[in-house]
């Protein structure tokens, strides 16, 4: 029986078939840790159907790119709702990052400040430098505050209009979170302190990321999640 009291939290994590391992992964790693109950849906463009219509652009390095904006019309518009790229790996309980929520913001981000270090990134895709590039690869959305995000706008606005937050009024809608809830792995100096970490360059299940930060703790998650107790 649930606790009174419990709030059932709203995970969406993209989803791409070239990393289908990331996301169970990601998956898993909250479930392990989660105090709260969670209820957690892939971003799966063939789940979509005709909300997301947009052609795939040629520097789109993964499906979700722009279906990470649809966040808050799937979730109704009601409550907070936690969107997440699907290579990271949780390292502590993301009720804490619930907890957060500010309601003084339509939508709440880690506010990075850098340029990517590296050309490519993982399958050889082109790594693109924008203003608040990764900002959106974890978003806080106070969904009832971004109704300006209807599927008609997702599908037609640019890519930066989209990453950049052009579809708030003002910045001042922006709220920050600390950078432990969405830290680099290869950008960032190694943190143990990392809430979430982010595997943007390559994670460990490509082969230039086997040996990167937070590997190991990547291998033992997918282990454990593909496990089977033996009676």
């Amino acid at each position: 029986m649930r606790e009174k009291g419990k709030k059932v939290l709203d995970i969406f994590i993209g989803y791409d078939p070239n990393e289908i391992v990331a996301y169970h992964v990601a998956c898993h790693s909250i479930l392990e840790k989660a105090s709260q109950p969670v209820r957690i849906t892939p971003l799966n463009l063939r789940n979509l159907g005709p909300l997301m219509t947009r052609e795939r652009h040629a520097l789109q390095s993964t499906e979700f790119a722009f279906s990470r904006f649809l966040v808050p019309h799937l979730a109704n518009h009601t409550g907070w709702a936690l969107f997440m790229d699907c290579d990271m790996l949780v390292r502590t309980d993301i009720a804490d990052l619930f907890a957060l929520a500010d309601d003084r913001y339509a939508v709440m981000v880690c506010q990075h400040d850098y340029s990517p270090s590296t050309q490519t990134k993982f399958l050889r895709q082109i790594q693109s430098p924008y203003e608040k590039k990764n900002w959106s690869s974890v978003m806080l959305f106070n969904t009832p505050r971004c109704r300006a995000l209807t599927p008609h706008y997702v599908n037609t606005a640019t890519g930066l209009q989209l990453h950049q937050f052009k579809w708030l009024d003002s910045e001042a809608e922006i709220g920050a979170l600390p950078l432990e809830w969405n830290w680099l792995v290869g950008e960032y100096m190694i943190n143990p302190d990392a809430k979430i970490a982010h595997y943007t360059i390559a994670g460990p299940y490509f082969p230039e990321g086997r040996d990167g930060d937070f590997s190991d703790e990547w291998h033992q998650t997918c282990a454990r999640m593909i496990s089977v107790a033996e009676k």
